[in-house]
């Protein structure tokens, strides 16, 4: 049994690592990780057993005023990855990796963990009573395998008539290519995270798109749905592996009434499929709430999967210390329960 970790400047061997797994996303890439950084330092923790390893990216983050650290994941889906199906993974070795994780943590003076699991590769990790797995409600998936025409037989009959209207209106969507369709997709998508008043840390700016788009890795992309030579709402979507993900949605305030968002989904799986995906995530509603956006999402199908965080305290006695030392900074306020800088 052997550990060792992959440092964000050793790009080369963090591909090498994240390519050998049975199932990953755009997530765990080690270009998401470099654009991810800000005031952390992304790194892999992987474990190795007899060809075998599971392995986990993380953003460690020094807790201010202390010699000790804690560990957070990238905005998105992201969790430990493996060269074994979790639901196939021999429960040994999943003990193996968790317990010897636990006394990196311990090592390295990281005081907690906390990273979101993705619904699509985690349906079946389990660890146990390490840390503890919190349920954050349900996020919709789209089978995109089937023709167009079947997929829309799973939507609610009014998104059906909707979208007919808002193409018999007009509507067009186009793919964004150059630098004209990023600032528009840019500039509504900011319009509407100031719109809904949205924690800094959701805040994505034209060059955050720009540097996604040049991507090697995974391809990314900007569907803009316009109306009348206006850009009404856009989305940007990932494709890597077998998975696509509706990372980002926006609609202009002018055009709300028109729901053109309806359309832009549409659009997305006919993409996907273009591209042979198998699935396309549309992600869940604000908190894990079953909520307007929960709804709106579940128009286009029933096929619902769970998410889950996975929270790790490595050092009970520091973390209560810290916490009672000083209030704790709240760095992820979309979730159901508080994520501190510290927790």
């Amino acid at each position: 049994m052997a550990y060792f970790t992959v440092d964000i400047t050793e790009q080369e061997h963090w591909d090498q690592v994240i390519h050998a797994a049975h199932s990953y996303d755009f997530y765990h890439t080690w270009y998401y990780h470099q654009l991810s950084a800000g005031d952390s330092h992304p790194f892999l923790f992987v474990l190795e057993e007899e060809g075998n390893f599971v392995a986990v990216p993380l953003l460690k983050r020094n807790i201010e005023d202390t010699n000790y650290f804690d560990c957070t994941s990238v905005y998105g889906y992201a969790g430990p990855v493996s060269n074994l199906d979790f639901g196939d993974m021999p429960p040994a070795l999943l003990q193996q990796f968790l317990q010897t994780f636990l006394r990196f943590l311990k090592k390295e003076k990281i005081v907690s963990v906390f990273t979101r699991l993705h619904p699509l590769i985690h349906q079946h990790f389990q660890p146990g009573q390490t840390g503890g797995l919190y349920d954050n409600g349900k996020t919709v998936i789209i089978d995109i395998t089937p023709p167009i025409a079947d997929q829309r037989q799973q939507y609610r009959k009014a998104f059906r008539s909707k979208i007919n209207q808002l193409r018999n209106k007009g509507y067009k969507v186009r793919q964004g290519i150059n630098e004209e369709d990023i600032a528009s997709f840019a500039a509504i998508y900011l319009q509407n995270m100031q719109r809904l008043g949205a924690h800094a840390n959701y805040y994505f700016d034209k060059n955050y798109f720009k540097q996604l788009l040049q991507a090697t890795s995974f391809q990314s992309n900007i569907l803009l749905a316009s109306f009348d030579g206006r850009d009404t709402a856009g989305v940007f979507t990932t494709c890597c592996n077998n998975m696509m993900q509706l990372h980002l949605a926006a609609t202009h305030e002018d055009f709300i009434h028109d729901s053109p968002m309806r359309l832009l989904v549409e659009e997305a799986s006919i993409f996907g499929q273009s591209q042979r995906m198998q699935y396309l995530h549309l992600g869940g509603g604000v908190g894990g709430q079953q909520d307007s956006l929960f709804n709106f999402k579940a128009g286009f199908s029933d096929h619902f999967l769970d998410f889950r965080t996975w929270r790790l305290i490595a050092d009970t006695a520091t973390y209560r210390a810290l916490t009672l030392k000083k209030a704790p900074t709240p760095v992820m306020t979309d979730l159901p329960f508080p994520v501190y800088r510290f927790l």
